[in-house]
């Protein structure tokens, strides 16, 4: 599961340093951050130690280090690399990008509103851009979570499934085996009676 998700985020990167741009990383977790500082990424922020239950003030650092850099003019778009879940049996790497937003991601309306914004709207907007970014690299962590719990699961049932099947397997052998030593047995005492006779 993990080395898809990192084989269609490095080929993402090589195409993107194909078309001569530099790249920042911010992995989030062990294996993410162990591969990029193995290939020899330059990591701008990551966050390791996530645990099962991630929360998202342990995020938050993170995200607003790349928001940052993106604010400063440092990097251009933002992207996210995650495990999408769709089912227990299926899961399916994605790369997003996040910024700058696209009109996928906030839908389009026909109507207009007019709204009153307190204290004033580009603080407002602003502060709620952030949180909705925020909820998009949680949904994808919580998502990817969710993937590997799930691969995990599905394994074990393999595992126990191959199991079960090896046991009986064996039951068979030791017992074919057990029934050949009791006939011999009782051969050679039906021999040794026969011989006294």
């Amino acid at each position: 599961m993990n080395t898809n998700l990192l084989r269609l985020a490095v080929n993402e990167m090589k195409t993107w340093e194909g078309e001569g741009k530099g790249l920042l990383v911010c992995p989030i977790g062990n294996k993410g951050f162990g591969f990029m500082n193995r290939i020899g990424a330059k990591v701008k922020s990551h966050m390791i130690g996530l645990g099962d239950t991630p929360h998202v003030e342990k995020l938050i650092g993170t995200v607003k280090a790349m928001l940052d850099a993106y604010v400063a003019g440092e990097i251009d778009a933002i992207y996210l690399s995650y495990n999408h879940f769709i089912n227990t049996m299926r899961q399916e790497p994605r790369v997003e990008q996040l910024l700058p937003l696209t009109g996928e991601k906030l839908g389009t309306s026909d109507a207009t509103w007019d709204y009153i914004y307190e204290p004033d709207a580009k603080k407002v907007i602003d502060e709620l851009f952030v949180r909705y970014i925020e909820s998009l690299v949680y949904q994808a962590v919580v998502e990817n979570i969710a993937s590997e719990q799930s691969s995990r699961m599905v394994a074990m049932k393999a595992a126990s499934d191959n199991a079960k099947s090896v046991i009986s397997e064996l039951k068979l052998v030791y017992n074919k085996a057990r029934q050949a030593a009791i006939t011999k047995e009782i051969s050679e005492i039906v021999g040794g009676a026969a011989a006294l006779e």
